[in-house]
C-alpha cells in the first residue's frame, strides 16, 4: 500500500508505494487536491480534508497503471495458491471428539498433526500410530491424556493419563493397591477395587458423535491412603486383625466396630499414631447394674467382687443392710447387684383381754332365771413388736415382750336354784312338772335313724329299748335318760335315746315305722320335765340352738 508523507509544499503529497511509483510526485488538482490539517498516523498534525466529489467524477476516475498491474498480479497469485491447495489430499482429524478436515501434502500421521498444529504428549492416544503413512480420505483420531496429580507413598507425581479408573492410573505408574487401601479422588473417598481390563479401543466412525471427552472421566487428583495392619486383643475374646488407613489407635478401633466404654483400658492410648504390625490390648470393664435406694445404676468396673464394686461406686452398707448376691461373690458380666436397705422399729400395740362370764347360784331365785351381779369389762394386753422393713416395705414382725396392763373385770350372773313344782292341764289330764325348757323339736323312726335294717341293733335305742312311738331322744346333760317329758301336740315321751345332732336345746320325737307323722315335726315348742326331780341338775343350759 502506498504511504503518505508531508513535503515542504503543503499542497504537495508524496506517495511511496510500488517501485513503479517510486520517486514520482503528484500535484494536487482541483478534484484530487488534499488539504492535510491533521494526520491520523502522526501526532500533533492536522487531519486531511477531502474535497467533495460528484458521482461523474468518481465514475470517470482512472487508476494509475502501476496499481492495476499490482492488483492483477495479486489475483493471479491467489488463483495459483487456491488451485494448489485444492489439489492437496483431504484428511479428517478428530481431536478429543472435535472433527475437522485439513488439506496437506504430508504423508505421515506425525507430520500431518504437526502441520495441523495439534500438540501431543507421550501419554496421548493417536490412531493410526504417528509413524503410519496416511492417505487421502483416511482419518486420524487424537485423544489427549488429561493431567492428574498423584500422591502416593510420600511422593507427588504430576502426570497425564487416558484412564478413568484410579487403580489403572496407579498401575501405569507402577503402584499396586491392597484391598484395604483407600483412595481420595478429587477430594472424595472411592473404592479401591481395580477396574476390569478395558477392551482395546477400536477406531470408531469419526462423526460428530465419535470420540469421547476424556476430561469428564479422568480424575484430576488421586491420593492413596495406605492401610496398616493392627492386632486387637480384647480381654475375654479372640484377637482381631484390623486393616486401617486411619491415623490414630482410637480411630482405627472405631472404624473396626469396637465399642469402648469410659472404664475400658486401651494400650497404647487412643491418640497414639498407628503403625504397621502394632498390637492393641483392650482391658474390658465388667458391666454391672446396681439397684440401690430406688435407683438403677449401670456402670462398668475392673473390680473383682461385689464389695469392691460397691466401694468403687461409693455405695455403703449400714446397720443390717445386705446385698444380693453376697459381698464376697465374684463379679460376672451383666450382673445385677441389689442393695437392700434394712430398718427396724418397735411398735406398741394393745389388745383387749375379754372378760369371763361367771355364774353364781342363788337359792332365792327360781330355776332358769338369771340376774346380773357384776358387769363385765375387758382388760388391756400391751405388746412390744419389732417390725422389720426392707427397702421401705414391711417384711416381718416379731413379738419382743407383752404384758397385761389392766386386768379384765369378769361378768357375774346369778342363776336360780329354787325348784317350784307346778301342774299343767293336758288333753289327757293334769300333769306335774318341775321345769319348762324352750326346745327345737324334730321327729324320727327306726327306718329314718340311719341304721341299716340288717344291723343287729336296728330299731334299738340308747337304753336298748325297742323303737316305738313315745320314745324321745335327748341330750343327757339337759334331760336325764329314763325320765319323762311332756310335749304339747305329741304327748308324754320317755327319754330313752340319744343322737349325734341332738345337743343342748334339741329333742327328737320318736314314731313307729310307716307313721306319716314322722315327717311332720320341725318347730320350736315348750318341753315340760315331769316329776320326780332328778338329783343331778344342770341349772344353766346353753342358748344353743337359738330360736329365731
Amino acid at each position: 500500500m502506498p504511504s503518505l508523507s508531508r513535503s515542504s509544499n503543503p499542497k504537495v503529497v508524496t506517495y511511496r508505494g510500488c517501485a513503479d511509483f517510486a520517486g514520482r510526485r503528484a500535484r494536487a488538482t482541483s478534484y484530487n487536491q488534499v488539504d492535510i490539517e491533521r494526520s491520523p498516523w502522526i501526532s500533533n498534525t492536522r487531519r486531511a480534508k477531502l474535497p467533495s466529489l460528484s458521482v461523474w467524477q468518481l465514475l470517470t476516475w482512472q487508476a494509475p497503471q502501476g496499481l492495476i498491474a499490482f492488483v492483477v498480479m495479486a489475483a493471479i497469485l491467489a488463483a495459483m495458491v487456491g488451485g494448489y491447495v485444492r489439489s492437496l489430499p483431504t484428511l479428517r482429524i478428530a481431536v478429543d471428539g472435535q472433527l475437522r478436515e485439513v488439506r496437506t501434502n504430508q504423508t505421515t500421521v506425525a507430520s500431518v498433526l504437526r502441520d495441523a498444529g495439534v500438540t501431543l504428549y507421550p501419554q496421548d492416544r493417536v490412531v493410526p500410530p504417528l509413524d503410519a503413512t496416511i492417505e487421502e480420505g483416511e482419518a486420524i483420531r487424537v485423544d489427549h491424556a488429561r493431567p492428574v496429580v498423584v500422591e502416593v507413598d510420600g511422593q507427588t507425581i504430576r502426570t497425564r493419563s487416558l484412564r478413568s479408573a484410579p487403580a489403572d492410573i496407579l498401575a501405569d505408574l507402577g503402584f499396586a493397591l491392597s484391598p484395604y487401601d483407600k483412595l481420595v479422588v478429587d477430594g472424595q473417598l472411592v473404592q479401591t477395587t481395580p477396574s476390569r481390563a478395558s477392551a482395546p479401543l477400536a477406531m470408531a466412525s469419526l462423526s460428530n458423535r465419535a470420540g469421547r471427552n476424556a476430561s469428564s472421566v479422568v480424575p484430576r487428583s488421586i491420593r492413596v491412603q495406605r492401610a496398616v495392619t493392627l492386632t486387637v486383643r480384647p480381654t475375654g475374646a479372640q484377637p482381631v486383625t484390623l486393616h486401617t488407613t486411619t491415623s490414630t489407635v482410637g480411630e482405627a478401633l472405631r472404624e473396626g466396630g469396637f465399642t469402648l466404654y469410659l472404664a475400658d483400658k486401651v494400650q497404647p492410648d487412643l491418640g497414639t499414631p498407628v503403625q504397621d504390625g502394632q498390637v492393641v490390648t483392650i482391658d474390658r470393664a465388667v458391666p454391672v447394674t446396681v439397684v440401690a435406694d430406688g435407683r438403677h445404676l449401670h456402670t462398668r468396673t475392673h473390680r473383682k467382687t461385689v464389695a469392691d464394686a460397691l466401694a468403687e461406686m461409693r455405695v455403703s452398707l449400714e446397720g443390717s443392710d445386705y446385698t444380693d448376691p453376697a459381698p464376697n461373690v465374684p463379679l460376672t458380666p451383666d450382673m445385677t447387684i441389689r442393695v437392700v436397705r434394712v430398718s427396724e422399729v418397735f411398735r406398741i400395740e394393745q389388745e383387749p383381754v375379754p372378760f369371763e362370764i361367771q355364774f353364781l347360784p342363788d337359792p332365792e331365785m327360781e330355776i332358769d332365771t338369771q340376774g346380773l351381779k357384776q358387769a363385765g369389762e375387758n382388760g388391756v394386753l400391751q405388746k412390744r413388736i419389732r417390725v422389720r422393713y426392707e427397702d421401705g416395705k414391711e417384711v416381718s414382725r416379731q413379738l419382743e415382750d407383752s404384758g397385761i396392763i389392766r386386768e379384765p373385770k369378769h361378768k357375774i350372773l346369778a342363776y336360780g336354784t329354787n325348784i317350784v313344782v307346778r301342774t299343767l292341764d293336758t288333753p289327757n289330764g293334769p300333769i306335774e312338772y318341775w321345769r319348762k325348757i324352750r326346745m327345737l323339736a324334730t321327729s324320727y323312726s327306726a327306718a329314718t335313724s340311719g341304721t341299716p335294717k340288717t344291723a343287729s341293733y336296728y330299731g334299738r335305742t340308747r337304753l336298748g329299748w325297742q323303737m316305738r312311738f313315745g320314745i324321745v331322744a335327748v341330750d343327757p346333760t339337759v334331760i336325764k335318760l329314763g325320765s319323762q317329758v311332756y310335749v304339747p301336740g305329741y304327748g308324754i315321751g320317755d327319754a330313752g335315746d340319744t343322737g349325734s345332732a341332738i345337743q343342748k336345746r334339741r329333742i327328737d320325737l320318736g314314731f313307729d315305722d310307716g307313721d306319716p307323722k314322722v315327717w311332720s315335726w320341725y318347730r320350736w315348742t315348750d318341753v315340760y320335765l315331769l316329776t320326780p326331780i332328778p338329783s343331778n341338775i344342770q341349772y344353766v343350759i346353753p342358748e344353743w340352738p337359738q330360736e329365731p
